[in-house]
C-alpha cells in the first residue's frame, strides 16, 4: 500500500466516522510498548487468518471485539472487522476466502493505523 493509497483510505474511513470513534487507550498503548510491532504483526495475521480469511467466517459481523487488544481496535477503525466492512472499504467481496495478498494488505493497514496512533 502506497502512502497515497493509505491517505485515500484514511479519508474514506474518516468520512464514515471510524477514525474519530476508535482510539488506543492507555492499556492498549502499554500493550504495544511492551510487546512491540513484530508481535503485533503476528497477532494481526493470526486474527485476520482465523476470523476474516475464510469464505464464510463464523459469526460474521460479530467476530471482532471492540476492545481488549490493539489489533481489535485497529480492525474496527480501519474497516477490517468483518466481511461486510471489507466489501465496503476494500472491494473484497464476501463468499470467498481471502488471498494471501489481501491478508497481507489488511495486516499492513492494521499495523499502520496502530503506528500512527501510538502516543510516544
Amino acid at each position: 500500500m502506497t502512502d497515497k493509497d493509505w491517505q485515500e483510505l484514511k479519508q474514506k474511513l474518516a468520512d464514515d466516522g471510524r477514525f474519530e470513534k476508535f482510539v488506543l487507550g492507555e492499556a492498549e498503548q502499554e500493550y504495544v510498548s511492551s510487546r512491540g510491532m513484530a508481535i503485533l504483526r503476528l497477532h494481526a495475521a493470526d486474527f485476520v487468518n482465523k476470523r476474516l480469511a475464510p469464505a464464510n467466517p463464523k459469526n460474521d459481523g460479530r467476530q471482532t471485539p471492540t476492545k481488549g487488544h490493539p489489533v481489535f481496535i485497529a480492525q474496527h477503525a480501519c474497516g477490517c472487522s468483518d466481511r461486510g466492512s471489507l466489501a465496503q472499504f476494500y472491494d473484497i467481496e464476501k463468499g470467498r476466502a481471502l488471498t494471501s495478498e489481501e491478508v497481507e494488505l489488511i495486516v499492513n493497514v492494521i499495523l499502520t493505523w496502530i503506528e500512527e496512533n501510538i502516543k510516544v
